[in-house]
Protein backbone atom coordinates (compact mmCIF):
# COMPACT_ATOMS: atom_id res chain seq x y z
CA UNK A 1 0.00 0.00 0.00
CA UNK A 2 1.51 3.53 -0.75
CA UNK A 3 2.93 5.16 2.53
CA UNK A 4 0.86 8.28 2.42
CA UNK A 5 -2.51 5.68 2.68
CA UNK A 6 -0.55 3.55 5.25
CA UNK A 7 -0.46 6.79 7.11
CA UNK A 8 -3.92 8.02 6.55
CA UNK A 9 -5.52 5.06 7.64
CA UNK A 10 -3.08 4.03 9.97
CA UNK A 11 -5.29 3.49 12.90
CA UNK A 12 -8.14 1.63 11.23
CA UNK A 13 -5.45 -0.69 9.46
CA UNK A 14 -4.17 -1.49 13.39
CA UNK A 15 -7.76 -2.36 14.23
CA UNK A 16 -7.45 -6.72 13.93
CA UNK A 17 -10.93 -6.86 11.92
CA UNK A 18 -9.83 -4.67 8.86
CA UNK A 19 -5.85 -4.82 8.58
CA UNK A 20 -3.52 -3.95 5.51
CA UNK A 21 -5.36 -6.28 3.50
CA UNK A 22 -8.26 -5.35 4.52
CA UNK A 23 -8.10 -1.30 4.35
CA UNK A 24 -6.97 -2.28 0.74
CA UNK A 25 -9.86 -3.97 -0.10
CA UNK A 26 -12.31 -1.25 1.09
CA UNK A 27 -10.33 1.24 -0.60
CA UNK A 28 -11.05 -0.89 -4.15
CA UNK A 29 -14.74 -1.71 -3.24
CA UNK A 30 -17.80 0.92 -3.67
CA UNK A 31 -21.09 1.57 -2.26
CA UNK A 32 -24.39 3.45 -3.21
CA UNK A 33 -26.46 5.71 -0.82
CA UNK A 34 -30.32 6.42 -1.26
CA UNK A 35 -31.10 9.36 0.71
CA UNK A 36 -28.87 12.23 2.13
CA UNK A 37 -30.69 13.05 5.46
CA UNK A 38 -29.58 13.11 9.38
CA UNK A 39 -28.50 9.20 8.80
CA UNK A 40 -26.77 9.28 4.83
CA UNK A 41 -24.86 12.70 5.75
CA UNK A 42 -24.12 10.52 8.90
CA UNK A 43 -22.80 7.40 7.31
CA UNK A 44 -21.14 9.15 4.13
CA UNK A 45 -19.12 11.06 6.19
CA UNK A 46 -17.92 7.76 8.09
CA UNK A 47 -17.47 5.83 4.99
CA UNK A 48 -15.70 8.45 2.80
CA UNK A 49 -13.23 8.99 6.11
CA UNK A 50 -12.73 5.06 6.03
CA UNK A 51 -11.58 5.16 2.76
CA UNK A 52 -14.46 3.41 0.59
CA UNK A 53 -12.79 3.41 -3.05
CA UNK A 54 -16.07 5.23 -4.55
CA UNK A 55 -19.67 6.09 -3.13
CA UNK A 56 -22.45 7.42 -5.36
CA UNK A 57 -24.91 9.11 -3.42
CA UNK A 58 -28.58 10.01 -4.80
CA UNK A 59 -31.01 12.26 -3.52
CA UNK A 60 -33.78 14.10 -4.35
CA UNK A 61 -34.16 16.95 -2.25
CA UNK A 62 -32.82 20.73 -1.47
CA UNK A 63 -30.73 21.41 2.12
CA UNK A 64 -33.54 23.87 4.21
CA UNK A 65 -32.14 25.65 7.63
CA UNK A 66 -34.41 23.07 9.09
CA UNK A 67 -32.04 20.23 8.24
CA UNK A 68 -28.81 21.81 10.18
CA UNK A 69 -30.14 20.86 13.43
CA UNK A 70 -29.20 17.08 12.05
CA UNK A 71 -27.84 16.24 8.49
CA UNK A 72 -24.13 16.69 9.52
CA UNK A 73 -22.66 17.53 6.04
CA UNK A 74 -24.53 20.75 5.61
CA UNK A 75 -23.65 24.38 6.52
CA UNK A 76 -25.34 27.50 6.62
CA UNK A 77 -24.77 28.80 3.30
CA UNK A 78 -25.70 25.84 1.30
CA UNK A 79 -28.93 25.89 3.17
CA UNK A 80 -28.78 29.72 1.84
CA UNK A 81 -28.27 28.66 -1.36
CA UNK A 82 -30.82 25.97 -1.41
CA UNK A 83 -28.31 23.55 -3.03
CA UNK A 84 -29.17 19.90 -3.53
CA UNK A 85 -28.16 17.85 -0.87
CA UNK A 86 -26.12 15.46 -3.11
CA UNK A 87 -24.36 18.13 -4.76
CA UNK A 88 -23.61 19.85 -1.27
CA UNK A 89 -22.20 16.47 0.14
CA UNK A 90 -20.35 15.76 -2.69
CA UNK A 91 -18.81 18.70 -2.26
CA UNK A 92 -17.62 18.76 1.36
CA UNK A 93 -17.02 15.03 0.96
CA UNK A 94 -13.98 15.51 -1.84
CA UNK A 95 -12.93 18.28 0.77
CA UNK A 96 -12.79 15.20 3.11
CA UNK A 97 -10.97 12.84 1.27
CA UNK A 98 -9.92 13.67 -2.42
CA UNK A 99 -8.85 10.03 -2.49
CA UNK A 100 -12.53 9.44 -2.42
CA UNK A 101 -14.46 9.09 -5.84
CA UNK A 102 -17.56 10.93 -4.46
CA UNK A 103 -20.36 11.00 -7.15
CA UNK A 104 -23.21 13.00 -6.11
CA UNK A 105 -26.95 12.20 -8.09
CA UNK A 106 -29.60 14.50 -8.00
CA UNK A 107 -33.08 12.25 -8.83
CA UNK A 108 -35.56 10.59 -7.05
CA UNK A 109 -34.93 7.18 -7.10
CA UNK A 110 -38.34 5.27 -8.66
CA UNK A 111 -38.88 2.06 -10.36
CA UNK A 112 -37.55 3.38 -14.17
CA UNK A 113 -34.61 4.59 -12.88
CA UNK A 114 -33.82 2.10 -9.72
CA UNK A 115 -31.79 -0.56 -11.41
CA UNK A 116 -29.86 2.27 -13.58
CA UNK A 117 -28.99 4.63 -10.14
CA UNK A 118 -28.29 1.04 -7.88
CA UNK A 119 -26.73 -1.22 -10.38
CA UNK A 120 -22.71 -2.31 -10.51
CA UNK A 121 -22.31 -1.66 -6.77
CA UNK A 122 -21.65 -4.49 -4.00
CA UNK A 123 -24.11 -2.82 -1.38
CA UNK A 124 -26.68 -0.55 -1.30
CA UNK A 125 -27.19 1.82 2.47
CA UNK A 126 -30.59 3.03 3.49
CA UNK A 127 -30.81 6.69 4.18
CA UNK A 128 -34.54 7.57 3.05
CA UNK A 129 -36.95 8.84 4.88
CA UNK A 130 -40.32 6.33 3.99
CA UNK A 131 -40.71 2.84 3.59
CA UNK A 132 -41.91 2.96 0.15
CA UNK A 133 -38.68 3.60 -1.23
CA UNK A 134 -36.91 1.26 1.49
CA UNK A 135 -39.03 -1.53 0.12
CA UNK A 136 -38.43 -0.42 -3.75
CA UNK A 137 -34.66 -1.06 -2.40
CA UNK A 138 -35.37 -4.11 -1.26
CA UNK A 139 -36.92 -5.46 -4.24
CA UNK A 140 -34.06 -3.74 -6.55
CA UNK A 141 -31.70 -5.97 -3.68
CA UNK A 142 -33.42 -8.95 -4.60
CA UNK A 143 -33.56 -8.68 -8.11
CA UNK A 144 -29.57 -7.63 -8.66
CA UNK A 145 -28.97 -10.35 -5.78
CA UNK A 146 -26.61 -7.72 -3.95
CA UNK A 147 -26.98 -7.29 -0.13
CA UNK A 148 -28.48 -3.95 1.40
CA UNK A 149 -28.37 -2.29 4.70
CA UNK A 150 -31.83 -1.09 5.96
CA UNK A 151 -31.48 2.27 8.81
CA UNK A 152 -34.35 4.65 9.86
CA UNK A 153 -34.62 6.79 13.15
CA UNK A 154 -37.24 8.77 14.54
CA UNK A 155 -37.44 10.84 18.48
CA UNK A 156 -35.19 9.53 20.06
CA UNK A 157 -34.71 5.51 18.75
CA UNK A 158 -33.46 3.77 15.59
CA UNK A 159 -33.44 0.74 13.87
CA UNK A 160 -30.76 -1.37 11.59
CA UNK A 161 -30.75 -4.49 9.94
CA UNK A 162 -28.22 -6.10 6.94
CA UNK A 163 -30.17 -8.03 4.41
CA UNK A 164 -28.51 -10.62 1.95
CA UNK A 165 -31.03 -11.73 -0.60
CA UNK A 166 -31.82 -15.33 -0.44
CA UNK A 167 -29.74 -15.55 2.77
CA UNK A 168 -31.62 -13.73 5.45
CA UNK A 169 -35.18 -12.54 6.03
CA UNK A 170 -36.13 -9.00 3.65
CA UNK A 171 -37.55 -6.52 4.91
CA UNK A 172 -40.90 -7.40 3.44
CA UNK A 173 -40.90 -10.25 5.59
CA UNK A 174 -40.72 -7.79 8.50
CA UNK A 175 -42.89 -5.33 7.64
CA UNK A 176 -45.42 -7.18 5.50
CA UNK A 177 -46.23 -9.38 8.09
CA UNK A 178 -49.89 -9.63 8.72
CA UNK A 179 -51.31 -8.29 12.17
CA UNK A 180 -49.60 -5.60 14.09
CA UNK A 181 -48.80 -7.35 17.49
CA UNK A 182 -45.60 -8.63 16.49
CA UNK A 183 -42.82 -7.68 18.28
CA UNK A 184 -40.69 -6.64 15.17
CA UNK A 185 -43.22 -3.99 14.09
CA UNK A 186 -43.36 -2.77 17.93
CA UNK A 187 -39.26 -1.89 17.29
CA UNK A 188 -39.85 -0.18 13.74
CA UNK A 189 -42.22 2.57 15.54
CA UNK A 190 -44.25 2.42 12.42
CA UNK A 191 -46.78 4.59 13.47
CA UNK A 192 -44.24 7.81 14.10
CA UNK A 193 -42.26 9.74 11.20
CA UNK A 194 -40.18 12.93 12.16
CA UNK A 195 -42.94 15.14 11.22
CA UNK A 196 -45.22 14.08 13.91
CA UNK A 197 -42.51 13.29 16.83
CA UNK A 198 -38.99 14.71 15.59
CA UNK A 199 -35.92 13.25 15.41
CA UNK A 200 -32.60 13.97 17.73
CA UNK A 201 -29.54 14.28 15.51
CA UNK A 202 -27.82 11.76 18.22
CA UNK A 203 -30.46 9.19 17.38
CA UNK A 204 -29.52 9.53 13.32
CA UNK A 205 -25.96 9.04 13.82
CA UNK A 206 -25.82 6.74 16.26
CA UNK A 207 -28.09 4.85 13.64
CA UNK A 208 -26.15 5.29 10.74
CA UNK A 209 -22.80 4.71 12.79
CA UNK A 210 -23.76 1.50 12.61
CA UNK A 211 -24.69 1.19 9.63
CA UNK A 212 -21.35 2.26 8.76
CA UNK A 213 -19.61 -0.12 10.58
CA UNK A 214 -21.79 -3.15 9.14
CA UNK A 215 -20.75 -1.47 5.41
CA UNK A 216 -16.98 -1.29 6.43
CA UNK A 217 -16.68 -5.04 7.87
CA UNK A 218 -18.98 -6.02 4.53
CA UNK A 219 -16.21 -4.54 2.26
CA UNK A 220 -12.96 -4.79 3.51
CA UNK A 221 -13.76 -8.92 4.09
CA UNK A 222 -12.25 -11.51 1.78
CA UNK A 223 -14.81 -13.23 2.20
CA UNK A 224 -17.88 -11.18 2.47
CA UNK A 225 -21.19 -13.47 3.69
CA UNK A 226 -23.69 -13.12 6.22
CA UNK A 227 -22.64 -13.90 9.82
CA UNK A 228 -24.23 -13.29 13.15
CA UNK A 229 -25.64 -9.90 12.62
CA UNK A 230 -27.59 -11.08 8.85
CA UNK A 231 -31.45 -10.61 9.53
CA UNK A 232 -30.84 -9.37 13.00
CA UNK A 233 -32.80 -6.16 13.84
CA UNK A 234 -31.21 -3.60 15.85
CA UNK A 235 -32.93 -1.15 17.86
CA UNK A 236 -31.39 1.66 20.36
CA UNK A 237 -33.10 4.22 22.21
CA UNK A 238 -30.26 7.25 23.09
CA UNK A 239 -32.43 9.00 25.65
CA UNK A 240 -33.01 6.13 27.95
CA UNK A 241 -30.19 3.89 26.91
CA UNK A 242 -32.04 1.00 25.96
CA UNK A 243 -31.04 -1.31 22.91
CA UNK A 244 -32.38 -4.81 21.59
CA UNK A 245 -31.82 -7.07 19.18
CA UNK A 246 -34.42 -9.81 17.80
CA UNK A 247 -33.81 -12.31 15.03
CA UNK A 248 -35.86 -12.00 12.31
CA UNK A 249 -36.84 -15.25 10.53
CA UNK A 250 -37.48 -15.51 6.53
CA UNK A 251 -41.15 -16.12 5.72
CA UNK A 252 -41.91 -19.14 3.47
CA UNK A 253 -44.73 -16.80 2.09
CA UNK A 254 -42.82 -14.00 1.69
CA UNK A 255 -44.28 -11.39 -1.33
CA UNK A 256 -40.76 -10.18 -1.98
CA UNK A 257 -37.95 -12.90 -1.46
CA UNK A 258 -40.24 -16.14 -1.92
CA UNK A 259 -42.67 -15.35 -4.48
CA UNK A 260 -40.20 -12.96 -5.86
CA UNK A 261 -43.26 -10.40 -6.34
CA UNK A 262 -41.33 -7.35 -6.85
CA UNK A 263 -44.66 -5.11 -7.29
CA UNK A 264 -42.19 -1.84 -6.02
CA UNK A 265 -39.86 -2.35 -8.60
CA UNK A 266 -42.34 -3.25 -10.76
CA UNK A 267 -44.28 0.33 -10.39
CA UNK A 268 -47.81 -1.49 -9.19
CA UNK A 269 -47.17 0.53 -5.58
CA UNK A 270 -48.90 3.35 -5.17
CA UNK A 271 -46.34 6.08 -5.44
CA UNK A 272 -45.04 8.14 -2.22
CA UNK A 273 -46.05 11.97 -2.58
CA UNK A 274 -45.49 13.58 0.57
CA UNK A 275 -42.02 14.20 1.96
CA UNK A 276 -41.14 13.57 5.77
CA UNK A 277 -40.84 16.77 7.92
CA UNK A 278 -42.69 18.86 5.86
CA UNK A 279 -46.18 20.25 4.48
CA UNK A 280 -44.92 19.31 1.09
CA UNK A 281 -46.09 17.29 -1.85
CA UNK A 282 -43.79 15.91 -4.75
CA UNK A 283 -45.02 15.97 -8.43
CA UNK A 284 -42.93 13.13 -10.15
CA UNK A 285 -42.26 14.46 -13.94
CA UNK A 286 -38.96 12.55 -14.63
CA UNK A 287 -37.30 13.23 -17.90
CA UNK A 288 -39.04 17.35 -19.05
CA UNK A 289 -36.21 19.05 -19.23
CA UNK A 290 -36.76 21.94 -18.35
CA UNK A 291 -34.70 25.90 -19.14
CA UNK A 292 -34.70 26.95 -15.54
CA UNK A 293 -33.66 30.45 -17.12
CA UNK A 294 -36.37 30.75 -19.74
CA UNK A 295 -38.82 29.96 -16.56
CA UNK A 296 -37.40 32.59 -14.30
CA UNK A 297 -38.17 35.10 -17.01
CA UNK A 298 -41.52 33.87 -17.14
CA UNK A 299 -42.55 33.61 -13.17
CA UNK A 300 -40.74 36.74 -12.71
CA UNK A 301 -44.16 38.52 -13.96
CA UNK A 302 -46.92 36.22 -11.52
CA UNK A 303 -44.64 34.94 -8.69
CA UNK A 304 -43.16 36.21 -6.20
CA UNK A 305 -39.36 35.45 -4.30
CA UNK A 306 -37.64 33.96 -7.81
CA UNK A 307 -35.01 32.38 -6.95
CA UNK A 308 -32.57 30.28 -8.90
CA UNK A 309 -29.00 28.46 -8.92
CA UNK A 310 -27.55 26.11 -11.62
CA UNK A 311 -29.88 22.99 -10.09
CA UNK A 312 -32.98 24.20 -8.93
CA UNK A 313 -35.56 27.37 -9.32
CA UNK A 314 -37.52 28.43 -6.20
CA UNK A 315 -40.74 30.89 -6.22
CA UNK A 316 -43.98 31.90 -3.91
CA UNK A 317 -47.71 31.84 -4.68
CA UNK A 318 -48.78 33.00 -1.46
CA UNK A 319 -49.16 30.45 0.73
CA UNK A 320 -47.06 27.75 -1.37
CA UNK A 321 -43.66 27.51 -2.25
CA UNK A 322 -42.22 25.45 -5.31
CA UNK A 323 -39.23 24.35 -5.76
CA UNK A 324 -38.33 23.04 -9.48
CA UNK A 325 -35.49 20.72 -11.10
CA UNK A 326 -34.19 20.55 -14.64
CA UNK A 327 -35.69 16.91 -14.90
CA UNK A 328 -39.10 18.81 -14.13
CA UNK A 329 -39.86 17.22 -10.20
CA UNK A 330 -40.84 19.66 -8.36
CA UNK A 331 -41.99 19.92 -4.63
CA UNK A 332 -44.33 22.34 -3.54
CA UNK A 333 -44.78 23.04 -0.08
CA UNK A 334 -47.67 24.51 1.70
CA UNK A 335 -50.04 21.68 1.50
CA UNK A 336 -50.11 17.51 1.75
CA UNK A 337 -52.86 17.67 -1.05
CA UNK A 338 -51.71 16.02 -3.99
CA UNK A 339 -54.68 18.22 -6.23
CA UNK A 340 -53.75 21.45 -5.05
CA UNK A 341 -49.83 20.61 -5.96
CA UNK A 342 -50.93 19.37 -8.83
CA UNK A 343 -53.33 22.20 -10.29
CA UNK A 344 -50.35 24.59 -9.02
CA UNK A 345 -47.46 22.96 -11.14
CA UNK A 346 -50.25 23.15 -14.09
CA UNK A 347 -50.66 26.97 -14.03
CA UNK A 348 -46.76 28.03 -12.85
CA UNK A 349 -44.73 25.37 -14.69
CA UNK A 350 -47.06 23.90 -17.73
CA UNK A 351 -49.34 20.30 -18.09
Amino acid sequence: MDPKLSERYSRQILFAGIGEAGQARLLASSAVLVGCGALGTAAANLLVRAGLGRLRIVDRDFVEASNLQRQTLFTESDALEALPKAVAAERRLREINSGVKVEGIIADLGPKNAEELLGGFPLLLDGTDNFETRLLLNDVAIHLGVPWIYAAAVSSYGVTMTIHPGATACLACLVESEGDSNEAHALLGAEETCETAGVLAAAATAVASLEAAEAIRFLSSATPAPDQRGGRLFSLDVWTGRSQSLRVARRADCRACARRELIYLAGDAQPHVTMCGRDSVQIHERRRQLDLAELERRLALTASDVRQNSFLLRFRVPPYELTVFADGRAIVKGTRDPGIARSLYARYIGS
